[in-house]
């Protein structure tokens, strides 16, 4: 039986992580993948998703080339061109998830399905591993949704999605969250029609209620179809039925949701506790109910962030092997819907924060109208909320423009340290970007503020000038 200090199940961005950290700590390291390294996010998340948008986003540019005086362009994209940019984006990327990469950090990769054999051992490919300590990251798959038919009607997901070598013509997405926004929008402007289906009352539904209608109104404003309200009853011969008639497509995706992957992984022999869903159960230091066995990522259930997962994955990998315990501060956990605009958020929205804080919630939304790069862009559609729980603290925060992404990093920083809006105000901001639009909020909360203190600021001045006459 050959020992390990650590082996890591699952080669995804939270298994890699937990790998590399176990490696650059001297461990013997062992990573096991049945499919390819990488994970979802490699093959078929964030790295094809964001190459497709952006592809998709040079159509659109080429079909309003016209304003300015160029040949109108019509038609649909080429899909096999299309995909053609998505496979260079990955493959471009594939090298840094590679077996000989992780090899340069010390970690050996065993490519095979894993099961737990005891609290403290398992096998992978025909042969019995004994370790010290193991991280459970196996990810999620896609879970479809309880619709009559629709199991049986093969959907695409966003795992097979990547599969399709002709753009359809009529694309049905069931699914108004996140990635069912990202992945209609592209392939509407990529040239199918597309109708996007939510059961809630409004897209995106997590965030805040300004930020669904702002989508909501560009994503229409392109041609795509939304049904709101709208759940389902039945998937039949290339037709969904529901509250609104029968909706032909040529194509189904259905993005309703994502289940963590533990088939057969021989948790109860570990020792393991799941939840109902068929997450796997940790505590706060991402310990299971086998404290010699962590989970990190998609697994857990805590969220399906690639970037969570990775910090999660450090952070167990530290925990196991040196006792480190590094707290993940899940409150400043930003996320992105990759629309066009952006829609990033971190912390809590105006509502959750009401209900945790009542009264002490404060609200502070700055229009991009008032950002002057938004003006020059012609992008004036969004907007940047903060909310301020007890003590005036920033407790969430949500942007609305092109690369939203790229700011709500430093708003998560100010969630994280429990910044007031004047401390997060005094980082000077390059002008003019759209960072400019969480900025100037800050600002004009402390602006408001003082205005309000105008009496006791006057009374100051007037003293020191009496001083000093």
């Amino acid at each position: 039986m050959n020992g390990y200090d650590l082996v890591v199940v699952g080669g995804g961005s939270a298994g890699l992580t937990a790998a590399r950290t176990a490696g650059r700590f001297g461990a013997r390291a062992l990573l096991v993948e049945r499919d390819r390294l990488g994970g979802d996010c490699l093959w078929t998340g964030c790295v094809p998703s964001k190459a497709l948008l952006s592809v998709a986003a040079e159509v659109r540019a080429a079909r309003r080339a016209e304003v300015y005086g160029f040949a109108p362009v019509a038609g649909a994209a080429d899909l096999t061109a299309v995909m053609r940019e998505v496979t260079r984006a990955v493959r471009a990327i594939e090298p840094h998830d590679s077996a000989e990469t992780l090899a340069s950090h010390g970690v050996e990769v065993e490519h095979g399905t894993a099961a737990f054999t005891g609290p403290r051992s398992l096998t992978v490919a025909g042969r019995e591993v004994s370790f010290r300590y193991a991280v459970i990251a196996t990810g999620s798959s896609p879970d479809l949704a309880p619709v009559p038919g629709l199991a049986e009607s093969r959907p695409l997901t966003s795992d097979t999605v990547w599969d399709l070598t002709e753009l359809p013509d009529r694309l049905v997405v069931m699914g108004g969250g996140a990635v069912g926004c990202e992945l209609g929008q592209a392939f509407s402007r990529l040239g199918s029609r597309v109708t996007i289906l939510e059961a809630e009352e409004r897209l995106i539904p997590g965030e805040e209620p300004e930020a669904s209608r702002v989508l909501r109104a560009r994503l229409e404003g392109e041609g795509v179809t939304v049904r709101t309200g709208h759940r389902a009853e039945r998937v039949d011969s290339g037709t969904v039925l529901g509250p609104d008639g029968p909706l032909p497509y040529d194509a189904l995706l259905a993005v309703t949701g994502r289940r963590a992957a533990t088939r057969g992984l021989g948790t109860s022999a570990a020792g393991v506790a799941r939840s109902a869903g068929g997450a796997v159960r940790t505590d706060g230091r991402l310990r299971t109910t086998n404290h010699r066995i962590y989970a990190a990522g998609d697994v857990t259930g805590r969220s399906a962030f690639t970037h969570l997962g990775g910090t999660q994955g450090a952070a167990a990998a530290a925990d196991a092997l040196l006792g480190a315990r590094r707290p993940i501060d899940y409150r400043a956990v930003p996320h992105v819907t990759y629309t066009d605009p952006e829609i990033a958020r971190v912390g809590l929205t105006t509502t959750a924060a009401r209900e945790r804080y009542g009264g002490t919630t404060r609200v502070h939304t700055l229009a991009n109208d008032r950002v002057d790069r938004a003006v020059a862009d012609g992008r004036t559609e969004g907007f940047t909320t903060l909310v301020l729980g007890p003590r005036g603290r920033i407790v969430g925060a949500t942007v609305v423009a092109p690369r939203a992404g790229e700011t709500i990093g430093h708003l998560a920083a100010a969630v994280r340290l429990g910044w007031t809006p004047s401390e997060y105000a005094r980082t000077t901001h390059p002008y003019p970007t759209y960072a400019d639009g969480p900025w100037h909020a800050a600002l004009a909360d402390v602006h408001r503020r003082l205005d309000r203190g105008r009496g006791l600021v006057g009374s100051l001045l007037r003293a020191r000038a009496r001083v000093f006459r």
